[in-house]
């Protein structure tokens, strides 16, 4: 008998910088709700963790280590991750990169003096944008901002600044791991294809009316970003994450209005 799709059970995690409103994905809270996390109900970890964020201040200036220097120094691998834009309030920006060629030293400078904002590229966010932010990339969302984000499943995260948050920081780390170069900006459109890179590959699939999902000989998580309708007979909404199984049937998407999915899974 074919494995059915599994519906990921999601978690809320309260932050200084989160939000009450999360709707239309989900029901709106009392407390500031900053991630929201997806986990299989048997606990089983997977190699991809998908969130929503959530932003109405800004996050900690931060950079992940790669898989080398994580496995040395950690335990575990390194973490790439990518956004997929949801929402934006006008004005709302985000940090990739550096603006100009600096050094190790300006940047230990920056981060101690409070400076380091001024060194960031700011780039600014609009619904429907995507964004590449592989390990060693220093990084942060601003507020205003609702995001998918995907990434590898490893917890380790190099803070270099927090606003005066009472957080620990990470600097000795993060200056070994960081890239001193720019970054490239959001991902030009063209066509399903978002993301490819040597963790996970992502594609934007768009819904209306019946839609054949094929057979794959991998898993793949499908994320239901917008409109309603059923995957494999059963109800699909707004903040779902589904676990395809490798070997599943071939699976029907039907959207009662146009739906939105991420489809992403990890190069065979």
């Amino acid at each position: 008998m074919s494995p059915a799709p599994i519906l990921l059970e999601a978690s809320f995690h309260e932050t200084t910088w989160g939000a009450h409103r999360l709707s239309p994905w989900f029901p709106d809270q009392d407390t500031r709700i900053g991630e929201v996390w997806f986990s299989l109900p048997s606990g089983e970890p997977l190699p991809l963790l998908v969130k929503f964020l959530f932003t109405t201040g800004r996050l900690s200036v931060q950079v992940h280590p790669d898989d080398a220097y994580a496995l040395e120094h950690e335990g575990h691998p390194g973490k790439s991750e990518m956004w997929y834009v949801l929402a934006a309030e006008p004005g709302a920006v985000l940090a990739a990169g550096f603006r100009e060629p600096v050094t190790r030293a300006r940047v230990r400078e920056a981060a101690m003096n409070g400076d380091i904002e001024q060194l960031l590229r700011w780039w600014p966010v609009r619904p429907g944008q995507v964004y590449y932010v592989p390990a060693g990339t220093v990084h942060t969302l601003g507020a205003g901002i609702t995001v998918c984000e995907i990434q590898q499943n490893n917890p380790v995260t190099y803070r270099l600044y927090d606003y005066g948050r009472p957080r620990e920081l990470h600097l000795d780390q993060a200056l070994d791991v960081l890239r001193l170069d720019s970054h490239p900006g959001p991902v030009p459109a063209a066509g399903e294809r978002l993301v490819s890179c040597p963790h996970f590959v992502t594609d934007r699939l768009e819904v209306t009316g019946l839609k054949h999902e094929p057979e794959a000989g991998r898993w793949r998580l499908l994320i239901v970003l917008e409109g309603k309708g059923a995957l494999s007979g059963r109800r699909m909404a707004p903040g779902q994450v589904w676990y395809v199984p490798a070997g599943v049937e071939p699976l029907g998407i039907v959207a009662s209005e146009r739906a939105v999915l991420l489809r992403t899974s990890v190069p065979s």
